[in-house]
């Protein structure tokens, strides 16, 4: 049997067992970090990472001498005996301090060895969750022994019941031909190997205790462009990794900047990657054009190791809360899972929600309620997009519905004749619509297409529900059309009506 570290975890497996043996459950295609041992790479870097039922928390150690935390057996006490909104404080456990009776001045982040009572025998672990002065039993320095610089918002998701269940030095990997990410299943795994198969994010202004907004739209839009559980590794610097494939999507306003620590997830605010994701590998200094919208509490290792094209398994909490395109009935399933009040503008027949208030889901789990509007179902038209054909065409039109951001969408009818219908919405200035997915001999039935820019009524979307071997969907000639998917439900296009705005919802297989 040999020991390696998976996730942070203790695991003994069969000698010569391969990575796809221990990941049975991973997904395909997507990378995980190996730091192979070895004694250059396990050389201490002067930090601690504390594993904590809430996250992880790094530590950095000031030179003071910290031995009472390499003994094995004071895991075992680190349990959360006390917190309030200055301090959280876990033990008791034995030390040697000699406090002395006065209090000093915290920081947020500080990391305290005191003690209650002035008993040395019952010491603990302090940490400072705002400046503050008090006497907490620490001896004449103030006892301050480290800085927390990384997972600071986990100071204040500590409640009762939480405690601290691993301690271990951070380690530095130079060597890169022993430390890599990889997605060869058929890996032979070997003695003391660690593996990070995930990432985990939580979102700005989150914790199970309070919820503030001061981020809510950067950290939607980091909901909306993660909740595939995946983060593609677009680019890969020293300082971060960035995910760009929702850049230009939707206008970012500027909310809350603050320095840009490892581990923290931003969210541009303009420029060419104007909405990009950000994940950082290194400390840097707060930007006007960065929103900070999250911080990792587990994974910084495959962060580091990540190189562009990787994908990465990322999972943000709180999920996120959309429920356009949804039935009334699974909305409601989702209101009481989640835990929020939901009004309905009406219940007769079935219905699919098209909008909701408020929209981003860190304001809708402050308030604790949401407002929702309905079409009937006979009002909704499904539609499927091709995005393997036409890809750029499908995304332009997702953009101008409404469907990038969700499920469901909305295009108002510009025209109807014979067996023709025509939508147009407005095209975002710069938008180009190269020819892409033109027919052949013959545009199909219910075919849906977007006008590309050979023709002066670039950017208008048709439909036709019988077969044209002359005309595509949106009357042009073939040249003029790019074929983006085709519509599910023709019988509801027969009702709709010209300036009559149209939901649409797409299915995706």
């Amino acid at each position: 049997m040999i020991t390696i570290h998976l996730d942070g975890e203790r695991v003994d497996i069969t000698e010569g067992s391969t990575l796809g043996s221990v990941l049975l459950h991973h997904p395909a295609g997507l990378s995980v970090g190996i730091i192979r041992p070895s004694t250059q790479e396990q050389a201490k870097t002067g930090n601690l990472t504390l594993t904590t039922t809430a996250g992880e928390v790094v530590i950095e150690l000031t030179g003071k001498i910290v031995d009472f935390l390499e003994s094995p057996e004071i895991v075992q006490t680190l349990t959360l005996h006390w917190g309030d909104r200055y301090a959280a404080a876990f033990g008791p456990f034995p030390s040697s301090i000699h406090p002395s009776r006065k209090p000093h001045l915290y920081e947020r982040g500080d990391v305290i060895l005191g003690c209650g009572g002035y008993e040395p025998a019952r010491s603990y672990l302090i940490f400072s969750k705002t400046r503050h002065s008090a006497d907490h039993g620490a001896d004449e320095s103030g006892g301050v022994f480290g800085k927390v610089i990384s997972g600071r918002a986990v100071l204040d998701r500590w409640t009762t019941g939480d405690r601290i269940t691993r301690i271990e030095p951070v380690v530095s990997w130079a060597d890169t031909s022993r430390s890599f990410t990889t997605t060869d299943m058929n890996l032979i795994l070997e003695e003391g190997m660690q593996i990070t198969t995930h990432v985990n994010v939580i979102a700005q202004g989150y914790s199970k205790e309070r919820i503030s907004t001061e981020a809510s739209g950067s950290v939607e839009h980091m909901l909306l462009a993660l909740q595939s559980g995946k983060f593609t590794v677009t680019r890969a610097t020293s300082t971060h990794i960035l995910d760009s494939r929702l850049t230009g999507s939707s206008e970012i306003v500027t909310e809350f900047r603050h320095p840009r620590r490892e581990g923290t997830v931003t969210v541009r605010t303009s420029g060419q990657l104007e909405g990009g994701i950000y994940i950082y590998r290194d400390d840097v200094p707060s930007s006007l054009v960065h929103n900070v919208a999250g911080q990792v509490i587990h994974g910084i290792e495959l962060v580091k190791l990540a190189q562009e094209h990787d994908v990465l398994a990322i999972n943000v909490v709180p999920q996120r809360i959309d429920l356009l395109g949804l039935s009334l009935a699974k909305a409601k399933e989702i209101s009481a899972e989640r835990g929020f009040r939901m009004t309905v503008d009406s219940e007769e027949g079935e219905r699919i929600i098209v909008s909701q208030e408020p929209g981003n889901t860190l304001d809708v789990l402050k308030e604790g309620t949401v407002t929702v509007t309905t079409a009937p179902l006979e009002k909704v038209i499904d539609i499927e997009l091709d995005d393997e054909k036409a890809p750029i065409s499908c995304d332009i039109f997702r953009r101008i519905t409404g469907l990038k951001e969700h499920d469901a969408g909305m295009i108002p009818v510009f025209f109807k004749f014979d067996d023709v219908v025509l939508f147009k919405s407005p095209i975002p200035p710069g938008t180009k619509i190269n020819p892409e997915n033109t027919p052949k001999d013959e545009a199909p039935a219910a075919a849906l297409a977007i006008t590309n820019d050979s023709r002066k009524g670039a950017g208008l979307v048709g439909v036709r529900l019988s077969a044209n071997k002359e005309f595509g969907p949106t009357s042009e000639p073939f040249e003029g059309t790019n074929i983006i998917g085709h519509v599910i439900d023709t019988e509801k296009l027969k009702n709709v009506k010209e300036k009559e705005k149209t939901y649409i919802r797409e299915v995706k297989r």
